[in-house]
Formats: C-alpha cells, structure tokens, sequence
C-alpha cells in the first residue's frame, strides 16, 4: 500500500480528461457520499465531481507518481473533500481499509494510458520519437518492456503480442524483436519500431502505424493492465454500496470486452444503458484522443439475500 502524496512543485502533467460531462451527469443523483476515481490522472474527473458535487468526497489514486502530484496539487483547494493516493488497482482495497471504509457510493475508472504517458518520450511507450524501452506506468518499481523481452521466451513474446494486441503478425514480430535483442540492436522505443516494420512491411492501415499493436501489446503486459482491470471490478463488486454507482471508460475492445461481461454477466450490476456512451462529435474533434473512449455506467442491484451487503 502506497501512502498520500505530498503536493510539491512538479511539472505539468498534460492529460485531457474525457467525457467530463458524462461522468458527472453519471453520478449526478449522489448527494453525499465517497466516490473512488481509480484513475486520478491529472484530476479532470476528480475536480469536475467536487464542483458539481459539494456534499461529495473523492479518493482518487494512482500508479503514476507524476499523476498523484499534479493531481494532488489540483485538488489542494478543495481540502479535506479530497485525497490523492499512489497505488494500483490491486492495492485500493488495502488503502480504502485502512481508512475504515468498507463501503464506497461511486468507483469511477478511466482505463487505458494518459496523454502526458504517450507524449513523453522518456516513458517509452510512444515510437514517434526515442525514448528506453521502458513502458511502466509507474516507473518507480516493476519490469522494464526490455526487461520482459529479456526474460520470455520467442513463442511466449509472440503470445503477449497476439493475446493484448490482436496482432496476427505476432510470431514474425516476436521473431524480429528477438533477432534485434541478439544484435544488441534494442537500444530504445525506435529501435523497437524498427523491428516490427522489419516483420510487417512499413505501410499504415487506415493511417495506423503498423508499430502501435504492438507497443499496445508490451505496455499492458509491463503494467498488468488485464489482471489490474480484474482486481478493480472485484472492488466494485465487493466495496459498493447497494444502489451505488460504476462508470468504466475503456479506450480498445480488451477492456471494454471486460467491462461489459461484468456488467451483463453477473446479477450484482444494473446497466443504465444497452450500449455504451461515446464522446459528442465536437469533443473528438478537440481532442482526438477520445475518438475510441467507451463509456458504461451501472448501478449496484441490492442483494437478494440476508448477510449480502458488507456493514457500513
């Protein structure tokens, strides 16, 4: 379990947040309560929540330590309504425990990585210009991209990319990346692309460089983004209050697939609405980023049974 973040004197932390006004019209009928955003990037949501929800706390959190500063900075106005945490999804648990709180009225989470992630070279997670070849969300702790390239082995490469990617290239590409790593030829993020386009052939599809599946691929590997989405729609359907409120935004269909089976497939859940949310035509075109954003919003279906609802 990480600790609350200090507010200090960090740089910028770029990140448009998406949906803002859906988000909010989603949690619009809590009057008072806690609402966890498992995602406090630079703390669009956080905020717009805190504005138009004056009888709300928000706990926000992290794996990002940029993120929690800046979040924490944004958020210093609205005093004890708001703390910022840096922790993962699997660790939320621990830290809503230790501050005695067994249940929460709202989880918001908005998956996926930040723009201030993919623009800033030194992350590793963007081809568009050289950077190490490291892709961690929080690069305080965990294994590098390269450090996993290292450890696996070709055919288990080749699964990580097809399986988090859907790249039908994956053993050529697995194949490829393997050969520059003996050449001593994997030195930063271009290099990676290098070897992909030494597999697939240069040309975009639908102006998609034919790099992004699988640098998609090996950043949610690195961060265990699959079995983290896992543990957080556990939380919610452990932690929530009875009547309580969820909203996912997933930005590809490996969480959105997640999200909606939980959603449709278990008795816990009420979806608001058959289809997810997406962002308005003038939003896309203010920031493009949001073009893929699926929003789905349910509500906690009181249990049927005695003993079902954890005590407040």
């Amino acid at each position: 379990m990480m600790a609350a973040a200090r507010i200090d004197s960090e740089p910028a932390f770029n990140h448009a947040s998406v949906m803002l006004g859906e988000v909010v019209a989603a949690f619009g009928e809590l009057a008072s309560g806690v609402i966890v955003d498992a995602t406090a990037g630079g703390a669009g949501h956080s905020a717009a929540l805190l504005r138009a929800l004056p009888g709300v706390r928000v706990l926000s959190f992290d794996r990002d330590p940029r993120a929690v500063a800046a979040a924490s900075a944004e958020l210093a106005s609205f005093g004890e309504r708001a703390e910022v945490v840096h922790a993962a999804f699997s660790e939320i648990g621990g830290c809503l425990d230790a501050r005695g709180l067994t249940r929460i009225d709202g989880l918001l989470a908005d998956l996926g990585v930040s723009s201030e992630q993919l623009t800033d070279p030194g992350r590793g997670m963007s081809f568009r210009a050289a950077g190490p070849v490291d892709m961690r969300m929080d690069p305080t702790r965990g294994e590098t991209a390269r450090e996993l390239i290292e450890r696996v082995s070709q055919e288990e490469l080749a699964d990580i990319i097809f399986e988090l990617g859907d790249e039908r290239a994956s053993r050529r590409i697995a194949r490829c990346i393997k050969q520059a790593l003996a050449a001593d030829r994997l030195g930063d993020t271009l290099d990676l692309r290098r070897a992909v386009v030494r597999a697939v052939g240069p040309r975009r599809v639908g102006g998609v460089d034919p790099a992004t599946r699988t640098f998609q691929a090996l950043r949610m590997a690195v961060n265990g983004e699959v079995p983290e989405l896992r543990s957080l729609l556990a939380l919610a359907r452990g932690r929530v209050r009875s009547g309580g409120l969820v909203a996912f935004i997933s930005f590809h269909s490996t969480e959105d697939r997640a999200v909606k089976r939980e959603f449709v497939g278990r008795n816990e859940w009420e979806p608001l609405s058959k289809k997810p949310q997406v962002p308005s035509e003038l939003e896309v075109e203010r920031n493009l980023r949001s073009r893929s954003a699926k929003l789905r919003v349910a509500r906690r279906i009181p249990p049927s049974g005695p003993g079902e609802e954890p005590p407040a």
